[in-house]
């Protein structure tokens, strides 16, 4: 119940009485169970994290020893959820611009996240081909967040339907440059 909460209202906008009478318990309970709501909203952003990588290791597992497939089914799923209605992004996304402060504990969690998919793509890059796999994982990662950010303004019609094509563009060009 707080993690849909969280995911279309944001960590800061939604309130421990929504989140109690929504859950049907009372305050102590939610206490007990966590110390604070950040505290609840650390473990909606893990779990919201290992979905992000139960998706982007099902795209290896579909595709092994083919990085470029690996890439293309990832990123293709990925379009498909962001032109969905109601989408609203990467939950890691959001709560790193809802807490700025780099050493803020839910900061540094999507921090923490957004390396590691930095990292990951950095190996997939190199595993690709790429001449400067830093710089084509980052050219990745910017097609990503952009896909995160621009489905929530555009919606369904809108750039998300490109993130597939725009990231095979730029992996031809890392390969030649």
């Amino acid at each position: 119940m707080a993690s849909e909460l969280f995911y279309r209202q944001g960590i800061r906008a939604v309130g421990v009485d929504e989140i109690v009478r929504r859950a049907g318990v009372t305050k102590p309970s939610l206490y007990r169970g966590f110390g604070s709501k950040e505290d609840l909203a650390a473990v909606y952003l893990e779990d919201f994290a290992a979905i992000f990588w139960r998706r982007f290791d099902a795209a290896a597992t579909e595709h092994p020893n083919d990085p470029h497939a690996q890439l293309r089914a990832f990123l293709t799923a990925l379009a498909e959820r962001a032109s969905q209605e109601g989408y609203r992004g990467c939950a890691l996304t959001n709560a790193a611009l809802e807490y700025p402060a780099h050493d803020h504990p839910i900061h540094r969690i999507a921090e923490t996240h957004k390396r590691e998919v930095r990292g990951r793509l950095s190996d997939l890059a190199a595993r690709l081909g790429a001449r400067d796999p830093g710089m084509l994982a980052d050219g990745l990662l910017l097609l990503i967040e952009g896909t995160f950010a621009t489905a929530q303004v555009f919606g369904a019609e809108g750039p998300a339907r490109a993130l597939p094509a725009a990231a095979e563009a730029l992996v031809q060009a890392s390969r030649r440059a």
